[in-house]
């Protein structure tokens, strides 16, 4: 059996319990015999997290939901493969991020950037269980509240549970938020809305879809509100970004064990 390595009471996340970067960052939240998964990343790691979630004695029967965030490939993937080790569970998300699913949107999903060469296979995934604003989704004793959080795209949801908010692609631990692109229906305005309503939130920290977990920091929000505001005159934002050097510098405190919650 492997040791769980809590990030906090009742939440795991995949990458930080195994030491190394699967992709997006999955986090496992768990109660009594009861767990869900938000996100779940590529289809080709699929059956190694549902292993290793299976190595530290959780039930796969106890599964009661495959959570997304939002409809992006690099989030949502492996729930097609996940669904089938895990039949009972439910995939919950948002109405916007279903249809988008349901019509196999390739452009709206990130599953084809044609400019850019990428063309990722987009399987037949089916979202049957919808959450929004101000839904509750049980699990065990635990109760994790849905924000609507548009912006990086409609169909964005964010997950309170006490003073943690998992935040989706709202966010990142370098003050960078989720790609803005017309192509992929983000909004500037709603955007800065969604993040006005996490800087003013009584929420402590933050859990990002990508990159290590963060305090809340209202400055360093603050900071990118003002940098978006700036983009609504401008046009040279978008997805044109060449590396990341968070990744890189997670990938290796991921590789050395360090825990953020200590940093």
């Amino acid at each position: 059996m492997l040791d769980r390595r809590e990030l906090f009471p009742h939440v795991i996340e995949i990458n930080h319990q195994a030491r190394r970067r699967f992709g997006c960052s999955v986090y496992l939240v768990h109660s009594g015999t009861e767990w869900v998964l938000i996100d779940i990343g590529y289809e080709d790691t699929a059956d190694e997290i549902i292993e290793m979630i299976r190595q530290m004695d959780f039930p796969l029967a106890g599964c009661k939901y495959l959570i997304a965030t939002h409809a992006d490939v690099d989030h949502i993937q492996g729930f097609g493969k996940a669904h089938n080790l895990l039949p009972d569970a439910k995939i919950a998300g948002h109405p916007d991020a279903a249809q988008l699913l349901k019509d196999r949107d390739r452009l709206m999903t990130y599953a084809e950037i044609a400019a850019q060469g990428i063309s990722i296979d987009l399987p037949e995934i089916i979202i049957n269980h919808i959450v929004n604003e101000g839904d509750k989704i049980q699990i065990g004793d635990l109760e994790l509240e849905v924000w609507h959080t548009p912006g990086h795209t409609n169909g964005q949801l964010s997950f309170r549970l006490g003073n943690l908010l998992f935040s989706g692609d709202n966010l990142f631990k370098d003050g960078c938020v989720g790609n803005i692109d017309a192509h992929h229906g983000s909004d500037i305005p709603d955007f800065i809305e969604s993040l006005t309503r996490i800087r003013d939130s009584d929420v402590e920290w933050l859990l990002p879809s990508h990159g290590p977990v963060f305090r809340k920091d209202a400055k360093m929000i603050q900071k990118t509100i003002d940098r978006l505001e700036g983009y609504l005159h401008m046009a040279d934002f978008g997805t044109c970004a060449v590396d990341w050097p968070l990744l890189d510098a997670w990938e290796q405190e991921l590789v050395e064990g360090i825990d953020p919650t200590k940093s």
